[in-house]
């Protein structure tokens, strides 16, 4: 039985009340020891709800409880630094919410600290990790469509759009490391590049379209720095090109279509807070394997791909293995978002290579 902690548990809302909490009620042999919160008020009403034996309101205390092997880091990302580090210093394995740090130094720092504690480490980019994304991903490596030509994708959310809620108001300033780009776009690129392959080179335009948000409720206007429309046009290592859209403030289907020398492969989904929310569907002209379906029953919307990561993490933390997206992946990911900007900023192509030199 692995004993979770919960840094970020609130009954009332937020990210771990609609997606993990319903998530791990279906991945066996978990249990949640512990909950954290902003106020011990908060965190003793969550842990009566989620059925947690203690609640703490400091989250690093608990991430040093000796009762839990896994600390689920679930806060905004500015205090995600802080609980992974005393996670880690405590032997504790990690699941932490994507955006992993505020920048990629951050990044860097706590992908280090993991590879030196030893500990298993998931990013929480479910969307990439789920089954039909998973099983496009092999149905393109074992060539079922032939040679990847080109990928089109449009992703969207309705965050960032005109109005937020208060508790958003946060996510429209672009030093707290919460935006459209790493959000919304991390998740729909690491998608892209877990079925076409890594990007080799990228260029861009990141639009801020609307630069005064109304906070709901409260009739306030904040001003918006960071990007709210993203465009990025890639080549990847394989040669394929695509074309990426991410749009925010509106609720459109996924779009994700990708032809191939012999076939073609599409993706398809909805969710308000964006694809990797809800559930997907692979289609291919290709003769091919049927889609494979969930092992956990009954997980809808938000919870089906967050459940399907915490069963692979956990099963990963039993076996040895070390299948689930990590640190390491987060790194390159946030080097790949800060390609992108400086695309977007200095109109012009950014090698990935030259990236990772640290020449640009």
């Amino acid at each position: 039985m692995l004993k979770f902690g919960f840094a970020g548990a609130n009954a009332e809302r937020g990210w771990a009340r609609d997606a993990h909490f319903p998530a791990l009620e279906a991945v066996p042999d978990i249990a949640i020891a512990a909950v954290s919160a902003r106020t011990q008020a908060i965190a003793d009403v969550a842990a009566e709800t989620f059925g947690a034996d203690r609640a703490y309101a400091d989250s690093c205390a608990m991430a040093r409880d000796l009762e839990v092997d896994v600390v689920a880091v679930t806060v905004k990302v500015p205090e995600h630094r802080a609980i992974v580090l005393a996670a880690l210093e405590a032997g504790k394995h990690v699941y932490c919410e994507w955006p992993l740090a505020r920048d990629l130094a951050e990044a860097e720092e706590l992908a280090e600290a993991a590879r030196q504690a030893g500990a298993h480490v998931a990013i929480g980019l479910q969307g990439a990790n789920a089954l039909a994304v998973r099983h496009a991903a092999r149905l393109v490596r074992e060539g079922a469509i032939g040679r990847p030509l080109s990928l089109r994708v449009v992703s969207s959310t309705a965050g960032w759009g005109a109005v937020a809620p208060p508790h958003y108001a946060y996510l429209q300033d672009r030093s707290n490391g919460a935006t459209l780009a790493t959000i919304a776009g991390g998740h729909t690129l690491a998608m892209v590049e877990a079925v076409v392959g890594a990007y080799a080179e990228v260029s861009a335009r990141n639009s801020i379209l609307r630069d005064r948000v109304t906070i709901a409720g409260t009739g306030e206007e904040v001003v918006r720095t960071c990007a709210d429309h993203m465009l990025i046009h890639g080549r990847h290592a394989n040669g394929c090109v695509s074309s990426v859209e991410i749009t925010a403030g509106e609720n459109l289907p996924l779009r994700f279509e990708l032809r191939g020398s012999e076939g073609t492969l599409e993706i398809r989904g909805q969710h308000p807070g964006g694809y990797q929310c809800g559930a997907l569907t692979v289609t291919t002209s290709a003769v091919a394997e049927p889609q494979p379906s969930s092992a956990l029953a009954g997980l809808d919307g938000a919870a089906i791909n967050v459940g399907q990561l915490h069963a692979d993490f956990a099963e990963d933390i039993r076996r040895g293995t070390r299948t689930v997206p990590d640190f390491d992946v987060a790194v390159r990911l946030t080097r790949l978002l800060d390609a992108i900007d400086m695309a977007s900023a200095e109109r012009r192509t950014i090698a990935l290579a030259e990236r990772g030199r640290g020449e640009a």
